[in-house]
């Protein structure tokens, strides 16, 4: 069985959970081999073997840590000619797919990015589903040329644990002197705020023009459920609520299990970015607004009036 690289999606070992997502996704198409580079192995590789990473190729040097994105594009492409894998996955963020299309220039391969389901074709091959236009079409696509190199949005698989050998082999790489080309400087962690990853989370609830500003009760519900919090275009550009929080299509596009749009009137800007999760609530007092195309469920009312009394029943519930 040919092997399947997954760059492992990590913060100094603690894996996230698009890792266990793309190992889930590796064995539908081959034998899971987990790519880690840079430090935190040793806490990494208990995750890596319970979702079924047989192997791990493991590279910490400075030379592939300290600089952007080019020597693990290099590191991938040397793995590539050694082991001639099925595929290559990687997560759809924005450094993963620079990854993934350097990757693929450098091995003459084709490209699939924002992939929302991935499964094998039958006849040894990779298929996948992608959205396009703004979510306006479903696309099927295979790559015909080379080792398929796949960026998989997060949420698109559900981890499922399968033991796995997890044996690591260090590789002796040392990238080109063009890799070096730019130094990362300073890294400086992100403010946590208790909440799950904006594109991670499997629950997002977020707020729009209707809070008028006020995210309080946008929060509150969120916090109610464990979800994350994210904000449409119109209220981050007033300056409401974080650009880092915004969702849509020049901001982050989210495939959580669940997506509550709260004051949100459902601009195809916004849109793009949110309609492939899974089920859609939408609360507006607006009945006309677009939003209501889209959902599974709506909520026509002031949200101010329903998000308490949901909150309520959701802490009710649990307790």
């Amino acid at each position: 069985m040919a092997e399947v690289l997954v760059l492992v999606d990590h913060v100094d070992g603690a894996c996230r959970k698009t890792t266990s997502e793309l190992l889930t996704i590796a064995r539908r198409l081959g034998e899971p081999s987990a790519v880690f580079v840079g430090s935190g192995f040793d806490a990494a590789k208990e995750t890596l073997a319970a979702f079924g990473a047989e192997k791990v190729y493991r590279a910490d040097a400075a030379a592939l840590t300290d600089y952007l994105v080019v020597p693990q594009a290099e590191l991938l492409a040397h793995l590539v000619e050694k082991v001639s894998p099925a595929a290559v996955l990687v997560a759809s963020s924005a450094e993963g797919k620079e990854i993934a299309a350097r990757l693929a220039v450098k091995i003459g391969s084709g490209l699939i990015t924002d992939a929302v389901d991935v499964q094998s074709d039958g006849a040894g091959g990779v298929a996948t589903t992608q959205t396009a236009f703004a979510g306006g079409y479903t696309v099927k696509a295979t790559v015909t040329k080379g080792v398929p190199v796949i960026a998989v949005k997060p949420n698109s698989a559900a981890p499922e644990a399968v033991s796995g050998a997890a044996a690591d082999e260090a590789v002796d790489f040392t990238p080109s002197a063009l890799a070096s080309g730019a130094r990362i400087s300073a890294v400086k962690p992100r403010e946590r705020t208790g909440r799950p990853e904006l594109t991670e989370a499997a629950i997002v609830v977020s707020g729009g023009r209707g809070t008028g500003g006020d995210f309080s009760k946008v929060e509150a519900f969120a916090d109610s459920l464990g979800a994350a919090v994210g904000a449409s275009r119109a209220a981050v550009d007033a300056g409401w609520y974080p650009h880092t929080s915004q969702v849509g299509q020049t901001g982050k596009q989210v495939s959580p299990q669940l997506y509550v749009a709260c004051g949100i009137s459902g601009a195809i800007q916004h849109r793009a970015g949110m309609q492939t999760s899974k089920t859609i609530i939408a609360i507006n007092k607006d009945e006309e607004a677009p939003i209501f195309e889209l959902v599974d469920f709506g909520v026509v009312g002031d949200l101010f009036n329903v998000l308490p009394q949901a909150t309520s029943e959701v802490t009710a519930r649990k307790g």
